[in-house]
């Protein structure tokens, strides 16, 4: 399994190279430029490649600004910039044609010496003898980039996107659940005839395959993208639908290697034609499928949306961790899984909601920091569903408890799924009891499907009876801040009453009360009875 760490240093803008918590130097970024002028948006100072080839300098430029005035130095060396008319992002570099080969932003060649030290550098633009901005970093990991946040650099890995939040004007868009609803998520992409590109963690279900494959032949574009490496391995089922995909002429892409960008690609959503789908669920049986979990979606023509997520495909897609499904596959063996076969009855149909805004975020970019100010806005109500929740104080967990501190009723609604029910009995438990300590107004609990649905699999929350979070995101930290997730933020009492209606139902069956000591021996039963003889595989 791949980690990669998103690190944040804290500066402070003195003299020298601060000290962090960690001993190491912090980096700092100053301006004394004027907003008509370029600034230092990132640095690149430690490439894979070999003598650090394709090092660069990321410029932010004002529209048709003629950047020849300028020039880029780090004390020792001083390489100044060519006459060029350039705006928005340009990419400045010694070794023009290798960093071409790491970027989409267009490059410009500088002519003289410039050498970024991986131990550390303060680099400076210069306009004659005057500094118009500066960066000072240290101690930058191999392969990410510094990106300049006000007086922050924040590194990550290259090629990871670093998205503004898209802010869409209101409509109506379609709401759903999961299981009631299985066709809701596949219609737009039986209905396409020019383009489906499909984004998610894994793909095993034939019904989604067969309306890729029929999009295919009508002549629409389709692509599919998925993560390389899911917890607990790629099924034999998934492999053979992956196959079945490729041998009809889609291609099928997956995140993997040593360049990856983030620790898992678990977004699930879909462009199809001038229409999206995001979702909490994956796109097989047992999510989309309809055969087994609780899940929440929404179907929106929003331009902005569905650009928007047009652009984070095509960006996630296009880059050096991409790989194709053939390549991938290639001596790699696949395992029995377990398929899901529930059938459940539907309660909630899909329904055509109004909404006066839709947020799009996605993760690492930006999502945390929006929904933590989501429920730090909350007046009265804040209900969360979740399969399970991250570390005690991870931020949003610290934000769910300082809402109800102030008097805002917060719900959290765990799932009951075998996997992780000791864990959140015991959260639930930790929740409850901090609420009586600090008479707060928050209750948790663990689901009772009542035979509604097999296991509560949405990420979701509904908060003033206003607004809607629906999407791939789980609420701890990691995934929030290393993996690649969508969500969207719908704003508006209609849809706030289709999602509160889902969650009051699936709130009001009750919760499990079993000691956890009890819950520990049952799960043993069942894997000793039930596991021994196959492989377990979990969703996410």
């Amino acid at each position: 399994m791949r980690s990669l760490t998103l690190v944040c240093c804290v500066l402070v803008l003195v003299a020298t190279a601060p000290q962090t918590a960690t001993g190491q130097a912090a980096s700092t970024a100053t301006t004394a430029g004027g907003p008509d002028e370029p600034s230092i948006h990132a640095v690149y100072p430690d490439p894979v490649a070999g003598g650090d080839e394709g090092e660069f300098v990321v410029l932010s430029i004002p529209d048709e600004t003629n950047i020849g005035e300028y020039a880029v130095t780090d004390g020792d060396s001083t390489a100044p910039v060519p006459n060029t008319t350039a705006s928005g992002r340009v990419v400045l570099s010694t070794a023009p044609n290798r960093t071409r080969t790491l970027t989409d932003w267009p490059v410009v060649g500088l002519g003289g010496h410039l050498g970024l030290a991986n131990s550390g550098e303060r680099i400076r633009l210069q306009r004659g003898n005057r500094t118009v901005d500066a960066v000072r970093y240290a101690d930058p990991a191999e392969g990410e980039l510094g990106v300049v946040h006000g007086s922050v650099v924040r590194w990550r890995p290259l090629g990871a996107t670093d998205r503004p939040v898209v802010r869409a004007a209101g409509g109506e868009v379609r709401a759903f659940t999961l299981p009631d609803t299985p066709a809701a998520p596949i219609r737009p992409i039986r209905d396409a005839d020019e383009r489906v590109y499909l984004a998610g963690y894994t793909l095993s279900s034939a019904r989604v395959a067969d309306a890729l494959i029929a999009a295919q032949r009508r002549g629409a574009t389709v692509r599919v993208l998925l993560e390389g490496e899911p917890v607990g391995s790629r099924t034999a089922a998934e492999a053979r639908t992956l196959d079945r995909l490729t041998e009809a002429g889609v291609p099928v892409r997956v995140l993997t290697g040593s360049r990856a960008r983030y620790r898992y690609h678990h977004a699930k959503y879909a462009v199809a034609d001038e229409q999206a789908v995001v979702l909490t669920e994956n796109w097989k049986p047992a999510g989309t499928g309809g055969n087994s979990s609780r899940g929440w979606g929404v179907v929106t023509a929003q331009p902005r949306v569905v650009a928007g997520l047009n652009r984070t495909f095509r960006s996630d897609a296009g880059w050096q961790d991409s790989k194709s499904w053939g390549q991938y596959r290639r001596g790699r063996q696949f395992e029995r899984g377990e398929p899901a076969t529930g059938e459940y009855q539907t309660r909630f149909s899909a329904e055509s909601v109004t909404v006066r805004r839709t947020d799009l975020l996605v993760t690492p970019d930006n999502a945390q920091g929006e929904l933590v100010a989501t429920i730090d806005s909350a007046d009265d109500s804040v209900d969360v569903v979740q399969p399970t929740v991250g570390d005690w104080d991870s931020p949003l967990l610290r934000a769910l408890r300082r809402a109800a501190s102030r008097g805002v009723e917060v719900r959290l609604l765990l799932s009951d799924a075998w996997y992780v029910r000791e864990e959140n009995t015991r959260t639930a438990k930790r929740f409850r009891e901090w609420a009586k300590r600090n008479d707060a107004a928050l209750a948790a609990k663990v689901a009772d499907p009542d035979g509604r649905y097999e296991k509560i699999h949405a990420k979701g929350a509904v908060v003033d009876d206003e607004r809607v979070v629906v999407g791939s995101l789980n609420w701890n930290e990691q995934a929030a801040t290393e993996n690649r997730e969508v969500v969207v933020v719908l704003h508006g009492s209609d849809a706030a009453a289709y999602f509160g209606a889902v969650f009051d139902t699936d709130w009001a069956a009750g919760g499990f009360d079993t000691p956890v000591g009890v819950l520990a021996a049952v799960v043993s039963l069942l894997v000793v009875a039930g596991l021994a003889a196959r492989r377990v595989s979990f969703e996410a």
